[in-house]
This record gives C-alpha cells, structure tokens and sequence, in this order.
C-alpha cells in the first residue's frame, strides 16, 4: 500500500491537548474513588514522572500514613504514542507500603532479614476487591471487572479507564549495601485468573523518554507510524498483524541504535531504512528486551516467529510514495 509523506507525518503526530486532558480527568476520578477508602493526596495535584511525558502521577496515603497509594498513567498515554484515540486510559493503582521483594539467591544471598522485612497475613479482601467496591460507590454500572483491571467506561468527559490495582515489586538483586531504597522498582498484578504479572512500566516511560531525546525525537514519531501501520494491516485481513502487539512494537523499534534514527529526515525514507534494519536483523530478535530493558520481548520461539512473520510481510505492504 503507498504513502506519501503528507500522511505519515499525520500518523506520527503525537496526541492533542484535549487528550491530554482527559488523561488527566481520569486520574482525578481514580483519585476521588479512593478518598472513600481513607486515602488522601492532601492537595497535591498530579504532575507527569518525567518532563515532557504524559505519564501523570499522584501519591496518596492515609491520615495515620499506614497505608500509601501511588496513581500513574501507563501505557500508550503515558509514553504519548496512542495512534487510536478511543483506547483506554490506563491508570496504576499501586499499593506501596505492602510489597514484594525479589532477592539474590547464590552469590551473598539476601533475604528479609537483612532489611529488617516481615512478612504480613493476608488481607480478607484483596486490594483489587477495596479498589473495585470504591469505584463502584462512585461509578456505579460504569465498573466492570476485568482479569486484570478494573474497568471505567467513559462518556463526554472522560476516556474509557482501566485501572490496574497492584502491588509494588522491589528487585533487590543489585543491592549489595542492604539499602532498603536501592532497588529496581515494578509492579506486580494478580489477575483473577491466578496468573502473576511483573511489569516495569516506570522504566518504560523513562527509558523511552531517553531514546525520544537521544533520536532527535524520531523514536515515537516511528512507534506511532508502525503502530498505525498494524491496525490498517489488521483491518485489511492480515494475520500477522494480530499476533504482535502495539506494545510489543514499540519496543521492537526501542532495540534499533539510535544512530539508525537519524539516518533521513523524511519520515518515508527512514521509515523504509528500519524496516530494512529490522529484516536484516531478524537473527537478533532472541536478544531484544522490552523497551524497560529488562524483560525480553520474545520469550519463546513462537513471539519470535510472529515478529519475524510481522517485519516480512510489513516490509512488503509498506510502500513510500515521495510527492511533490
């Protein structure tokens, strides 16, 4: 299919400030929720992780400080690489004062004792239960429970939210001062369906921030190009488009040097050149992480093969079109 440059520079622009906004109304409504529970941002107002993201984040607590909250924005919003604007905001409920930890096991093993942690029985009702029952007493019929999620449909105000309640991870395996502070930090979902999802989204949005600024700003107009590229092949009926994800995408594109970004200035012609990069490096895909730089984006072969099977056949159906 041909493009010119007209469109793909339509397709890599980032979001408008009006969904900026409703980034932000959905924080402010989680926020609101979860004064039922106790919690308070005690007049702080949402600001963004890092300088020139959309990644908005809050910390709340209760009056005695025994219970602590941290609300961000993840995903696609919070990178500011969402090609579909009706895609869900997704909003991080994170529960920080009860944690999981992740220790070295052979070489100067570590364990609770050395961070003066103990272990704590569980709750009757889980954090993703409070979170649900006080989105509903605000929400009412809007909430609905997903495996992972707790779902926020929207309306003229405010974007369909999905809020993820979780738990801090803590890695504590570089540490080697027993500092309780030195760590690398994620989340940790427990899905309804028993599965257990460590995430890094932090250093996602930070990470890609980095390779934004250090391609002259080319990396998401890139990721939201490819990401457009996968819902027109998806429409179009090809396979390969469902078998890899916009997320998946994004990092795919955070494996290539930055040096490769900076090759065209035309977003057709540097468009063309990382594809022929990815193609050619197809052998690589085994190595390549997340774009947090720490989980692997193709742990079996069969992640492996679907980008493999996505970059050949993109390479095939994108066709630069140079007008005039």
């Amino acid at each position: 299919m041909k493009f010119n440059e007209s469109t793909l520079r339509a397709f890599a622009a980032p979001l408008s400030p009006t969904e900026d906004q409703k980034c932000l109304n959905a924080i402010h409504m989680v926020r609101d929720a979860l004064k039922d529970l106790g919690f308070n941002d005690y007049g702080n107002s949402a600001k963004p992780l890092y300088e020139d993201t959309l990644a908005y984040s809050l910390e709340m607590r209760t009056s005695a400080a025994d219970r602590k909250v941290k609300l961000f924005i993840q995903g696609s919003y919070a990178n500011n690489t969402n090609v579909r604007t009706q895609s869900d905001v997704d909003i991080a409920v994170v529960q920080e004062e009860v944690f999981t930890t992740e220790y070295r096991k052979y070489v100067q093993p570590q364990n609770d004792a050395d961070y003066n942690f103990y272990s704590v029985p569980a709750p009757s009702k889980s954090f993703k239960d409070e979170v649900q029952e006080c989105l509903t007493r605000k929400f009412g019929w809007d909430v609905e429970r997903k495996n992972k999620s707790i779902k926020i449909h929207g309306n003229t105000y405010r974007k369909d939210a999905d809020s993820v309640p979780c738990r801090r991870y803590r890695d504590y395996r570089q540490d080697y001062r027993y500092d309780e502070n030195n760590y690398i930090g994620g989340i940790i979902i427990y899905a309804d369906n028993g599965e257990i999802i460590i995430n890094y989204p932090e250093q996602h949005i930070a990470n890609g921030r980095k390779k934004n600024i250090d391609t002259n700003h080319y990396y998401k107009k890139m990721v939201r190009i490819i990401k457009k590229m996968r819902y027109i092949m998806s429409d179009a009926g090809y396979p390969c488009a469902d078998k890899v994800s916009s997320f998946g995408l994004e990092s795919l594109l955070w494996n290539i040097p930055d040096s490769e970004f900076t090759k065209y200035t035309l977003h057709g012609f540097l468009f063309q050149h990382l594809l022929s990069y990815l193609r050619t490096n197809k052998a690589s895909l085994s190595n390549y992480k997340e774009a947090n730089g720490i989980k692997p984006l193709c742990p079996t072969q069969s992640d492996i093969d679907a980008y493999e099977s996505f970059i050949d056949v993109l390479n095939g159906f994108f066709e630069y079109e140079l007008t005039f």
